[in-house]
């Protein structure tokens, strides 16, 4: 098959590169803590494409996020610890283990129902391998996650102990008091205390995403996208009067921002 032999070769470039003496200098310096940064942004890049709707970027991502995988995989096999196959044997099994309603007899072929069924499985996974499900229904949550994830993963936790609100509403108001008190920090003189609140601020916003059964990272990204948009929008009016963003004011670059989402809005409403 021309997938094994593509993976193959993957293996093969990536034991060369870790060759010592002959392999690439920056390759052979690195280890897992170094690596894993990269492992991350690829992650993120990847997102990046399928936001876009970039299949040719997504196909090229995709490949450097599997490179990470397979420099993870070579460095470990260095130690004696796992190699690129006992990755793909681990995540098979996991894949077959836990869809016994598609490669066994179990029933639960409903999304709901094979929600379940997963959970019950990852706790007996976790079970067998000796991890104390009594340490705490916070457990588990990698420290390593961005922040706005590993919040919005610490909230499903405690919600489904049944530490949570019912209503988006009630988030909302709890986002209003944390917002007050920031006011009341900024009042008294207290910079870093208003900080402090913010992140309680963040924390909430994080909440009311959740409740309104949005990622926050991915939201957040739109947003970003969103501004980068608008800003360049300015900055092509501001040029086009022979300015740049520098040698403007506040006001003007309001006024086109304002221009801008009116535009927008106009675009969006021909075409809906």
């Amino acid at each position: 098959m021309k997938a094994s032999r593509d993976i193959a070769r993957l293996i093969e470039i990536m034991a060369a590169l870790r060759t010592p003496g002959s392999g690439c200098p920056w390759d052979l310096e690195q280890t897992f803590k170094t690596i894993a940064p990269y492992t991350i942004e690829e992650a993120y890049e990847v997102a990046d494409a399928i936001a876009r709707g970039d299949l040719g970027d997504l196909r090229e991502e995709l490949g450097d996020l599997l490179l990470q995988v397979a420099f993870h995989a070579r460095m470990a096999e260095e130690q004696g610890a796992f190699d690129f196959g006992g990755v793909v044997e681990s995540v098979t099994a996991k894949l077959v283990r836990r869809h016994p309603h598609v490669f066994a007899d179990e029933e639960g072929r409903t999304a709901k129902a094979v929600e379940g069924l997963w959970e019950r499985i990852k706790a007996e996974e976790k079970a067998a391998r000796g991890r104390n499900e009594d340490a705490g229904a916070l457990a588990g949550v990698p420290l390593a996650l961005p922040a706005l994830t590993r919040a919005h993963k610490l909230q499903e936790k405690a919600g489904k102990v049944g530490f949570d609100w019912n209503d988006p509403k009630a988030v909302l108001a709890k986002i209003r008091e944390e917002a007050d008190e920031i006011e009341a920090e900024l009042a008294a003189g207290s910079e870093k205390k208003a900080a402090a609140e913010v992140g309680d601020l963040l924390f909430a916003v994080v909440n009311l995403a959740r409740h309104l059964h949005a990622d926050p990272e991915a939201i957040l990204r739109a947003a970003n996208r969103k501004f980068v948009r608008r800003f360049e929008a300015i900055e092509r009016a501001l040029a086009a009067r022979g300015k740049s963003p520098r040698e403007a004011t506040l006001a003007e670059m309001d006024a086109l921002w304002d221009e801008t989402k009116a535009a927008e809005k106009l675009t969006k409403e021909k075409s809906d």
